[in-house]
């Protein structure tokens, strides 16, 4: 009996040990945020890593908004995701046992937090959010957390509806796109996101700003701060609950070392400058699950 037992526990460990294996190429979503070719050269050598990893072909899927990458995931065509607090919400009340949460970004300064930021041209003469009354605003996508949950939250809790207050509101489509709309006129206003931290005239330390300005697709000197949320918490990475355990491990753990091993590829997959890649709890976004809800009235 004892002989039977261990011969059943060997024949499971070694069933488990091919099934961990058992996976035939690796799929990473990418959040909008950026053109979809600067989202694929940004995350590129990050793929190439993982590749190398797991030893099956990766790929790279920029749909063309975020609910993309959230139904990729829900429905097992994404593997592996870096999501925005509020998207990572929308995740988690679809189906809680969809995704593990792996790392969070951890900042210059050891905050895991960054902001949504207001700005606009400094041509229009427009230095805080009251100003802006009246003005055609625009916000990124309706699953992005500095890109519409928070700000829409914060600034209906002080302006009323957003509708009424603004001449038009627009969903812009991405944190870039509503960048370079500003910056071009095309809105008079609106929030992207960035880390607050050093300089404005580099788009801070990191974020969508940063990205913009390194890509030289617009001058941060043109445009103005005007308004700032309360701190949001960093995304986290997930990855497919139902993927093998040593899967799900080699990709974390290979993100969790990238700032040591390569801090190029770290910083590209980052926004900017940042300083680890570190563990996250669901405790974290609670406060996120929470305003979510409240969106969709559950």
């Amino acid at each position: 009996m004892n002989k039977l037992l261990t011969a059943t526990a060997l024949t499971a460990i070694l069933a488990s040990a091919a099934t961990a294996q058992d996976i035939t190429e690796f799929n990473i979503g990418i959040l909008g945020g950026e053109n979809a070719q600067d989202r694929m050269t940004s995350n590129e050598c990050f793929r190439v890593k993982v590749e190398e990893a797991l030893g099956v072909p990766v790929k790279l899927f920029t749909p063309a908004d975020y609910d993309g990458v959230i139904q990729g995931l829900l429905g097992g065509s994404i593997d592996y995701a870096w999501l925005g607090a509020s998207a990572y919400a929308k995740v988690y009340l679809t189906d809680p046992t969809a995704v593990d949460l792996k790392l969070t970004k951890q900042n210059l300064d050891g905050s895991t937090g960054y902001y949504s930021i207001g700005f606009t041209r400094k041509d229009t003469g427009i230095t805080n959010m009251d100003e802006a009354k009246g003005k055609v605003f625009a916000f990124a996508d309706p699953n992005s957390t500095s890109g519409y949950l928070v700000p829409a939250a914060e600034l209906s809790a002080k302006y009323g509806k957003l509708e009424d207050y603004f001449a038009e509101v627009k969903m812009s489509g991405g944190h870039e796109q509503t960048i370079v709309g500003v910056a071009n006129g095309d809105f008079e206003a609106g929030v992207s996101w960035a880390d607050g931290l050093g300089n404005w005239e580099d788009g801070y330390s990191s974020g969508a700003f940063r990205k913009a300005a390194d890509a030289g697709l617009v001058d941060m000197s043109n445009l103005v701060e005007i308004w700032r949320s309360t701190l949001i918490p960093e995304g986290p990475m997930v990855v497919r609950s139902a993927l093998p355990q040593d899967v799900k491990d080699k990709v974390t753990q290979l993100t969790a070392d990238l700032w040591e091993t390569d801090p190029e590829c770290a910083a590209a997959l980052a926004a900017g400058d940042a300083k680890d890649f570190i563990p996250v709890e669901q405790s974290a976004y609670e406060g996120i699950l929470a305003a979510r809800k409240l969106q969709e009235g559950m």
